[in-house]
């Protein structure tokens, strides 16, 4: 939910609740549009916990606060009689949230220094309207397909640009790669799975973890990325092994898209880990390191398909 729609569903649903309050003849009907305003949340599902738990807790509250007042008046004794038992309830049954508008309403009882049935009957309907009106503006979420697949594209764009990048190091045998586009990515992959995890939320009855798992799954992409560039930042030489290799980080970027199996690339990269296996045995230390460097980054290369592979065989059918 965005700021300005925060803004207008939280103005919006605390005057209607306090119009409504007035309209019922409640006492008190600013404590509706307060409720309201406290229940107005990002997601339907978290609206829905919350309403629960501030029912259980009205009950609950209401109770322990008539007895106490019973016992004790309707004094600051009995207030504290109330707050030293509510408030280990509350968070023992984990139902806390209700304590702050529970406990404004109980202290209604005290300015009326009355537990009977109508002024009981009036604070429920406070809580009732404010929640429910809550409830009502909440049922409303702005649909996120768009930014998601903004996310998806900029996320598969970056990716490509990066390992165009690495295509291009491997190429020059100049890796001087300092990682931003790398680091700028993973932010963008925090915002987007914000974003796809509060959009799961909001559907209440048809979930699916689709969009969860496809942008954890380019995370763990990225930061194999990540690895890899401490890697490519070693190599400052070019070689005929250097050149396959960049070949295939290039075959990989085109190839890199949400419907794309990537299926043909593991028999690419098997192929490139024979020519390695079979391949002359290096003659000096700097050969040994530099081969040693390319074939981890073959590994990690390889590793970094796998995810989509694997990502692409859960999904295949969705």
């Amino acid at each position: 939910m965005g700021s300005v729609e925060r803004t207008l569903k939280m103005t919006l649903a605390t005057i209607v609740a306090i119009l409504i309050a007035y309209q019922l003849h409640l006492d008190y009907a600013m404590s509706a549009g307060i409720i309201a305003l406290l229940s107005v949340l990002d997601t339907r599902k978290s609206s829905l916990v919350i309403a629960r738990n501030r029912l259980l807790s009205f009950f609950l509250a209401f109770g322990i606060a008539m007895m106490c007042f019973s016992l004790f008046g309707f004094t600051t004794v009995g207030f504290m009689c109330y707050l030293l038992i509510i408030i280990p309830l509350l968070y023992h049954f984990q139902i806390e949230a209700g304590l702050v508008p529970i406990t404004v309403l109980v202290t209604h009882l005290i300015a009326k220094k009355s537990i009977a049935l109508p002024i009981l009957s009036n604070e429920f309907m406070l809580f009732f309207v404010g929640t429910s009106v809550a409830l009502l503006f909440n049922a409303y979420m702005g649909p996120q397909d768009q930014q998601i697949r903004y996310y998806h594209q900029k996320v598969e764009s970056d990716l490509k640009g990066i390992l165009y990048r690495f295509e291009s190091f491997l190429l020059e045998g100049k890796g001087q790669n300092e990682g931003l586009l790398i680091k700028n990515l993973d932010k963008i992959l925090d915002e987007a799975l914000k974003l796809v995890y509060r959009e799961r939320h909001n559907q209440l009855f048809q979930q699916t973890n689709y969009q969860v798992h496809y942008f954890e799954m380019r995370r763990q992409q990225n930061r194999l990325l990540g690895q890899m560039a401490i890697n490519v930042n070693t190599l400052m030489r070019q070689s005929k092994e250097s050149i396959l290799l960049s070949h295939l980080f290039h075959e990989t970027a085109c190839q890199l898209s949400e419907q794309n199996p990537a299926l043909t690339l593991i028999d690419d990269i098997e192929q490139l880990l024979e020519t390695f296996r079979h391949g002359d045995l290096p003659q000096t230390r700097e050969e040994f390191e530099r081969r040693a460097v390319l074939f981890q980054l073959l590994q990690d290369l390889e590793r970094f398909i796998l995810l989509k592979v694997e990502f692409y065989q859960d999904y295949q059918n969705d």
